[in-house]
């Protein structure tokens, strides 16, 4: 019978019986038997409590605190007892930082139709963190984006204050000279006092009169052309030669000698070109040195005295007009002459050992990189957006020399084919206007954007867009408006 079932008989209370009391008189007459029952309940309480707390925390069971204060105390010391872990609950042996959760989402933007298939990355430039990832890591065309990777192959190869020559030397005959294509196409044939389209560039006329004055009045009796720096073919076959050579005029055949890059207006940026770059070049010789002497094609002689020469802007100076203005001409050349210095040859067929020859040394990977051409024209030409983003990073920190490639990047709004005249970030896009430096591309199955955003939240970004396929020229203003979503986001980029 329990303590509350008692009658009451009406005799005075008795004091309530307290229950520690008589745990006390019974620990009195048997002190072994309750040492051995505490030992064996703080055994309990410390393992209990190691394993509660490494399953809280993500922590090994071994880095628990002390058991629980409630323990019963003893006079004898009682071992430590071994914390055990539930071998059906993993415990992680460190615990993982937090991750930062981003919140501001371009996913609706990628979606846009009028991408086509969109290959896409961004990346935090000061962290090298992803923020967003289409398809990064696989290989496409890049169309004028490729101009990039043959800035950085010749800064890497050339160097920067390379110099292109176009010499002539003495042939083998009394009278005869040979003039030697070195691949300046900026070589103008206005003469002195007048400007071409290329800024600084060497004239055919002082060419001519350095000449006239080494020959020391010897009548030149004919004229040997040497063009042999360049192999054939002298168009790169996946080209479209009507669309690039004779409608947009973007274009010219690869000779190692021309003028003007073969324009028929040597002023404009872009202008038919002829089918005999050669013939042109030498038909202005001919005019400057006062001469109607026969023509041929031929090699200079070993060792042969030069007679003049010539010189084309540095490197430098290339690589800033043609980024500025997508030159394709220039880019060939640079191209072609990094596969002739890298020893890969001089065709076509070369640039692709050459120009990765000289990416070598920025130590991106360049797995799955593909070389067709030095401009981008090319279907044939793969490269994966995330080589871009990493490529970026080093032009947006001058490493290599890279910051002339930076400076002749076209600023959304403000220059080159990103400024007033090409229909880019208008409209609701302008708000990026003057924070996004990158080069521009468009091939037929192909519109593509890639370089650096100075994010509104002050986080640099480097990104490269792709959207390929089945797309029309409204797939640039999609882009822009994608780029303008990553400009707004900044490191709160999602990419979800």
């Amino acid at each position: 019978m329990h303590e509350s079932d008692q009658p009451d008989t009406g005799a005075p209370a008795r004091p309530p019986r307290r229950p520690l009391a008589g745990i006390m008189t019974a620990v009195r007459s048997h002190p072994k038997t309750w040492m051995a029952a505490g030992a064996a309940v703080a055994f309990l309480l410390l393992a209990s409590g190691s394993v509660a707390l490494g399953a809280t925390v993500g922590a090994p069971a071994a880095a628990a605190g002390p058991a629980s204060p409630t323990a019963t105390a003893t006079r004898t010391a009682t071992p430590t007892p071994t914390p055990t872990v539930d071998p059906g609950r993993p415990v992680p042996a460190n615990q993982g930082a937090a991750t930062r959760v981003r919140t501001c989402s371009v996913a609706g933007l990628a979606a846009d139709g009028r991408l086509g298939t969109l290959e896409a990355q961004v990346v935090n430039a000061k962290t090298g963190q992803v923020l967003f990832d289409r398809n990064g890591g696989k290989p496409a065309p890049t169309a004028s984006v490729l101009k990039t990777l043959t800035s950085a192959a010749a800064l890497a190869t050339l160097g920067p204050d390379y110099r292109v020559s176009t010499t002539v030397v003495a042939g083998s005959t009394p009278g005869q000279v040979v003039i030697v294509g070195g691949g300046d196409v900026t070589l103008s044939r206005l003469p002195d006092g007048q400007a071409s389209f290329y800024t600084g560039a060497p004239k055919i006329q002082d060419l001519a009169n350095q000449v006239k004055q080494a020959m020391g009045g010897q009548p030149i009796t004919s004229i040997v052309v040497d063009t042999s720096l360049f192999g054939a073919p002298v168009w790169q076959p996946s080209w479209d030669e009507r669309e690039e050579r004779v409608v947009e005029g973007s274009t010219s055949y690869m000779t190692s000698l021309m003028v003007d890059g073969d324009r028929d207006d040597p002023t404009a940026v872009e202008s038919p070109r002829s089918t005999d770059p050669v013939s042109r070049a030498v038909q202005y010789f001919q005019q400057y040195l006062g001469t109607n002497v026969g023509v041929s094609q031929g090699a200079a002689p070993a060792g042969a005295r030069q007679l003049g020469v010539v010189q084309s802007q540095p490197v430098t100076t290339l690589i800033d007009q043609a980024m500025r203005v997508s030159d394709n001409t220039i880019m060939e050349e640079l191209a072609r002459l990094v596969a002739i210095k890298n020893g890969a040859g001089n065709t076509f067929d070369a640039l692709n050992a050459g120009v990765l020859a000289g990416l070598k040394g920025y130590g991106i990977d360049t797995s799955g990189i593909h070389i067709a051409d030095g401009s981008g024209l090319s279907n044939d030409n793969a490269v994966p957006p995330s080589y871009l983003t990493q490529l970026f990073i080093k032009v947006m920190n001058r490493q290599n020399g890279l910051g002339v490639v930076y400076d002749g990047l076209p600023v959304a709004g403000k220059s080159g084919t990103l400024g007033p005249g090409y229909n880019r970030f208008t409209g609701a896009s302008s708000a990026a206007r003057g924070a996004v430096f990158a080069k521009t591309g468009w091939i037929d199955h192909g519109y593509t954007l890639s370089g650096i955003v100075n994010a509104a939240d002050g986080t640099p970004l480097t990104f490269a867009v792709f959207a390929l396929g089945n797309v029309g020229d409204n797939a640039k203003q999609a882009i822009d408006t994608l780029v303008t979503g990553f400009y707004k986001c900044g490191d709160n980029l999602t990419n979800g």
